[in-house]
């Protein structure tokens, strides 16, 4: 029998019980280089539990995560070096400005870009927004924050919950033209949300709740 060798993200009989309920059960996933997986779903149906599942902040009922062939369990630091995740609340300190939780991010992550900052910030469309109190953002600019992560770090694999919640369609653009390059560069993204995507290396999984 031949031996495929995994270079990606993958699921082996991934199942997830929250309070008594079956969220999923016996999920099996394989994502290569340059793939993208949209994760949909009712509210309520795991999508978030699934995500967190995937980056290693919680534990499934059953089954394994692996990365390139590996658990992440036994491989855990290896992982975390090549994961950039952005959750749906997207880890924003209100009382630090857009350029400190830039700045705080990339010193605790590492793998830094070659962008700066406040190039970073430009893109996402916050330039004059860089020195002002996380707090005082509209929601869709605290979403912009979070998503700037995704130019500071090198990372392979994106893992994103809801990211164009309270996006404009200037800021939705965006992530989709990320998401694109972030996939013929030969990174892999998975993901949470409603919104069409065309991509001709997506795939796609619906939780039932």
């Amino acid at each position: 029998m031949e031996i495929i060798e995994e270079r990606g993200l993958s699921t082996h009989g991934l199942s997830c019980i929250r309070d008594d309920r079956v969220l999923f059960e016996n999920l099996e996933l394989s994502l290569n280089p340059g793939e993208l997986l949209q994760i949909e779903g009712h509210n309520g149906s795991g999508k978030t539990s699934l995500l967190r599942i995937l980056c290693g902040l919680a534990l499934p009922s059953e089954g394994r995560v692996c990365w390139q062939g590996e658990s992440i369990e036994d491989n855990r630091l290896e992982y975390n070096a090549v994961l950039n995740y952005v959750g749906h609340k997207h880890g924003v300190k209100g009382d630090l400005t857009p350029y400190e939780n830039l700045r705080v991010s990339r010193a605790m992550h590492g793998s830094a870009t070659d962008i700066t900052l406040d190039d970073a910030l430009e893109q996402v469309g916050l330039r004059g927004f860089e020195d002002v109190p996380s707090r005082t953002l509209s929601a869709g600019q605290r979403r912009r924050v979070g998503l700037a992560r995704l130019l500071t770090r090198q990372a392979a694999l994106w893992i994103l919950d809801e990211p164009f919640t309270s996006l404009d369609k200037k800021g939705i653009h965006w992530v989709e033209e990320q998401l694109h390059q972030h996939s013929e560069q030969g990174g892999i993204a998975v993901l949470t949300s409603h919104h069409p995507l065309k991509n001709p290396h997506l795939k796609q999984v619906c939780l039932h709740d």
